[in-house]
């Protein structure tokens, strides 16, 4: 990826990540921690990869995105406003009973949010079903869902890993956000999916390893999942939980917990210096 290109990404990602503190702030409520580990792949995805058009969000040719973490909704809605989805300025809503930003992703009121998620590894079937749709009817759309490392515990993702290898769903990319924490506690001391890796092959896909924060990882890994015609990709995505604001980096508490008012401000002057910096 050229620098200027790749720099550009990086300014996004900064303002998805201020989004959502924004967000998370603004409903004294949610989930930064692992909706700012995936900060710089949605900013990949709907600002350079994805066929998408805010104006026509409900396009019938359009790609998908299925965030099957949906408790990660504050990394979406902040990356559907910088994309034009709707008002950046909506993000502060987050969560309040007036507004359209539910606490996770609701496909009928949200402008852009392909499929109602939050229920653990429900998105993933989901986003499984609409790629084999498009093959049904032979559409050129392409599917992309986001689990969480911890979400890979629950069964029903590996009931719809194995239908999307036996179907064949070329068309299908699966990341999971490795970032090895979850709501109580490190994955490997809670309920170890790992490794991931071996797990996919197993179940017949293609996998690939990457750090998730790297935009030349993402961009060659995404590609290289479109090159494979006989299989659905997994990218497995090395991640920090809390990416970008240093006291929520690694840090599990940081989960499901809002900052105060004066933990906000650190937050954000951290996320500003790192915005001007680029």
């Amino acid at each position: 990826m050229v620098e200027t290109k790749k720099n550009e990404l990086k300014k996004i990602a900064c303002e998805i990540r201020m989004g959502i503190i924004e967000g998370v702030h603004g409903a004294k409520s949610g989930h930064p921690g692992g909706s700012l580990s995936i900060a710089d792949l949605l900013a990949y995805l709907y600002f350079e990869k994805m066929n998408i058009d805010p104006k026509m969000p409900k396009a019938a040719g359009r790609d998908r995105l299925v965030l099957s973490k949906g408790h990660a909704a504050p990394a979406l809605y902040s990356v559907l406003a910088n994309r034009g989805y709707f008002d950046v300025a909506e993000l502060k809503n987050l969560r309040h009973t007036d507004s359209m930003l539910q606490g996770h992703p609701d496909m009928k009121n949200i402008p852009g949010v392909d499929m109602s998620s939050g229920s653990l590894g429900q998105g993933v079937s989901c986003a499984v079903g609409m790629a084999l749709s498009a093959k049904h009817f032979g559409d050129k759309y392409r599917v992309y869902t986001i689990l969480g490392d911890g979400e890979c515990e629950e069964g029903q993702v590996w009931e719809a890993a194995m239908f999307a290898a036996h179907k064949k769903l070329s068309n299908l990319t699966v990341f999971v956000d490795y970032n090895g924490l979850q709501i109580d506690g490190a994955i490997d001391e809670v309920n170890n999916p790992a490794p991931f890796d071996k797990k996919f092959e197993a179940f017949g896909f293609n996998v690939i390893t990457i750090d998730g924060h790297d935009f030349d990882q993402i961009e060659k890994a995404v590609a290289d999942a479109q090159k494979v015609t006989d299989r659905p990709t997994a990218i497995i995505m090395n991640t920090v939980k809390g990416k970008g604001v240093s006291y929520m980096e690694n840090q599990c508490g940081w989960h499901g917990q809002a900052p105060n008012d004066e933990l906000y401000e650190v937050a954000m002057k951290e996320l500003k210096e790192q915005l001007a910096a680029l």
